[in-house]
């Protein structure tokens, strides 16, 4: 049995490098089953000029590369703000095991907020959820960011 450790002091890294970038910040880690991070990632749309280019999703894809399978069952996902609902998509049809998020997402949510993607009977597979870790860390960098463009 593997030990809990929280990853999102890294899913945070990734969030502040993708400010630096010019990105809205948000990061994301997938860990396996062993507690070993696979893939860490933050936002790229505007870099990469791909409106899918969300943290969650760029993590999930270089996880399934690097695992060799489109599916990820058992592995967990660490966000530092709630999934949007195209993120919550990507994260069931990954099969991701758990989900840690920081900060809610009142406006753009798609877990607890908005479209409430997890609740839907067509969503095939529901992950465990976790949110409101270092949530007040996420929200500040958010709040920071967003708060120097203006």
């Amino acid at each position: 049995m593997t030990r809990f450790t929280s990853h999102m002091a890294l899913a945070l890294d990734q969030a502040r490098a993708a400010a630096l970038r010019g990105e809205v910040p948000v990061g994301a880690v997938v860990v396996d089953p062993a507690g070993r991070v696979v893939a860490a990632e933050g936002n790229r749309t505007r870099e990469l000029s791909d409106p899918t280019a969300h943290a969650e999703i760029l993590a999930i894809r270089a996880a399934c590369r690097i695992v060799g399978s489109e599916r990820l069952p058992g592995h967990d996902l660490w966000v530092t703000l709630e999934p949007c609902p195209m993120c919550a998509a990507a994260i069931s049809a990954a099969r991701i095991g758990r989900l840690y998020y920081g900060a809610s997402d009142v406006r753009m949510g798609g877990v607890e907020h908005g479209a409430r993607v997890f609740d839907h009977p067509q969503c095939h597979h529901r992950p465990q959820i976790y949110d409101g870790i270092d949530a007040e860390g996420a929200r500040a960098l958010l709040v920071g960011f967003f708060r120097d463009r203006r």
